[in-house]
């Protein structure tokens, strides 16, 4: 019996040094990264069972605010690489802004068949509804809106735009039925839900500016080895494979 209290210390003293191992950071991902984030992460912990990696979605340009306002985010993904790079010159990173794709954008629809689809189809009558991401802090939405008036249709359907705070939740509206079209993203057309659902057509992508996706270590992120760990995996070729999946290419050489 008195030797019951040394084993029981000896096997706690073995165990600290390993649970010390573990680490939790947090993610802020533009919505785009959705269903490809999830498959990032669950590859990613397969060797590393005591970790955990929290991801937090919404649109690009929100989280380069609360960033700015001190959110306490480890990674920041975003659809735009021009916000991380502002970080970057504010001092708020722990080293550069990396590419890690380049995004397509889609007309999607629940109901039609989107086959031969183009923007000028939007101006049918019966398409009351078109859903897009709000321009003003989502980047999939200010190409939209780029394309739109690259093809002299921004003005004609602004009536009938119905915006999205983010991509997902634009592309939520148009699964939904409460718009006929929805202008989202590749990565979630090509997700489970909806690449069931309905049909999607490319916007030809000369039309607006390229969506290069890129992301940086915040300096809330700095010196923790999980973080870093993470934003290696991200630029690996497993990590490529698993992004292609959704519709993500690799970023142009010299981004």
């Amino acid at each position: 019996m008195k030797t019951m209290p040394r084993i029981l210390y000896l096997l706690m003293v073995c165990l600290v040094p390993a649970m010390t191992l573990a680490d939790t950071v947090v993610i802020a991902a533009a919505s785009d990264m959705q269903f490809a984030m999830r498959e990032l992460v669950a590859d990613f912990l397969r060797d590393r069972p005591r970790d955990r990696v929290e991801v937090v979605y919404g649109s690009s340009g929100r989280f380069h605010a609360q960033i700015r306002q001190g959110a306490p985010f480890d990674l920041y993904f975003s659809a735009d690489i021009r916000y991380p790079r502002q970080l970057v010159a504010q001092g708020l990173s722990a080293g550069p802004a990396r590419p890690y794709a380049l995004g397509h954008l889609v007309l999607w629809s629940r109901d039609r068949d989107m086959q031969g689809f183009t923007l000028g189809d939007l101006l049918d009558p019966s398409i009351a509804r078109i859903a897009i991401a709000n321009p003003r802090h989502a980047p999939y939405g200010r190409r939209a809106e780029e394309a739109l008036r690259a093809t002299g249709l921004w003005e004609r359907l602004r009536p009938r735009l119905v915006m999205g705070e983010n991509i997902a939740q634009t592309a939520q509206l148009a699964s939904s039925g409460n718009a006929q079209v929805g202008v989202i993203a590749l990565s979630l057309a090509l997700s489970p839900t909806l690449a069931l659902q309905g049909s999607h057509v490319r916007i030809p992508p000369e039309l607006h500016s390229p969506l290069v996706q890129g992301f940086i270590v915040t300096r809330h992120g700095a010196g923790k080895p999980l973080a870093q760990a993470f934003a290696d995996y991200v630029q690996s070729g497993a990590a490529r494979a698993i992004l292609r999946r959704f519709g993500f290419e690799p970023p142009p050489e010299g981004e």
